[in-house]
């Protein structure tokens, strides 16, 4: 009797094990597509976990605790706005100079992909300060600099308390230019021979209005992937992809997905599809299978 009790229990531990080992064997549950970064919505072509919104933009946005971020090569750039039925996205460089503060230049740049898909717009103006005599754009290229409102270089280093220096110290006024991202694309600013840049948007409203009012920041324009989504939205799914193929698909479950729409219209949940679809079937039916084994035994006994 003694014997046939170790048994069982050594079956029953054995069972047990199992039934740990098949639920540490179960697939890692992903978390929902979030539709928000702070006070900011998240919505198609842009995501902020990957496999959603469109493959082009993937890894481009960066959520942090406080803040959402525009990734690039040369830096991460905070987001102020995404403006969805104007299809535009306003960014600021924490580490840009202004009209109030001077900051170490660096280069802006864009992926190629960024380039092409979202851009700056044609009224995010580029203005490169303090630039030497011997500079490109006021030689060879200089037809890349353009009037911008009727502003003039004198009003930017006589208004602005950061390159008031640059005044100062020359004793006259240096050359600027006012230009396109096109300009800083494909030149450094090294090339460009200028030290400093600064970036400002919606200047087709900024004429008679000071540097002192500029709105400071890049406004991008981009564009939205025809890809059905909004078929998928509304059956109650999340535009999405695969990660691995980077394949369009309408996120309706952890466990069901599809190219097109979710079935019957209605949302399932991610925390839904936890609760109903925990483990895979087959190893679901493994567990009862061990439990309903053990049962047996015990009445036997």
């Amino acid at each position: 009797m003694a014997s046939s009790k170790s048994s069982f229990l050594t079956f029953n531990h054995l069972t047990i094990y199992l039934i740990l080992l098949l639920l540490s064997q179960s697939p890692q549950i992903h978390s929902t597509c979030r539709n928000f970064c702070n006070n900011i919505p998240i919505n198609y072509p842009f995501s902020i976990d990957d496999g959603c919104g469109a493959p082009q933009y993937r890894h481009m946005l960066n959520c942090s605790a406080t803040d959402l971020f525009f990734l690039t090569p040369s830096g991460n750039y905070k987001v102020q706005s995404i403006d969805y039925e104007k299809q535009t996205m306003t960014i600021f460089d924490p580490s840009m100079s202004t009209c109030s503060i001077l900051q170490p230049h660096h280069d802006f740049k864009m992926s190629e992909i960024q380039s092409a898909i979202i851009p700056p717009t044609p009224d995010t103006v580029f203005v490169l300060v303090n630039c030497s005599i011997d500079s490109p754009v006021l030689n060879h290229y200089k037809s890349l600099c353009f009037n911008f409102s009727g502003h003039s270089c004198d009003e930017l280093y006589g208004s602005c308390t950061s390159f008031k220096l640059f005044h100062l110290l020359s004793n006259s006024t240096p050359a600027c230019c006012f230009t396109s991202y096109e300009t800083v694309k494909y030149m450094s600013m090294d090339i460009l021979d200028c030290t400093h840049y600064t970036s400002v948007y919606n200047t087709d409203r900024l004429e008679g209005v000071g540097p002192l009012d500029w709105l400071y920041g890049m406004k991008l324009s981009f564009s939205v992937p025809d890809t059905g989504c909004g078929r998928c939205a509304k059956s109650g799914g999340t535009c999405g992809f695969d990660v691995e193929t980077e394949m369009a698909q309408c996120i309706c479950s952890i466990t069901s997905n599809s190219t097109r729409d979710c079935a019957g219209g209605r949302e399932i949940s991610f925390a839904d599809s936890y609760r109903a679809s925990s483990f895979p079937p087959l190893q679901f039916l493994y567990i009862l299978a061990l439990v309903a084994i053990s049962y047996i035994i015990l009445l036997r006994r």
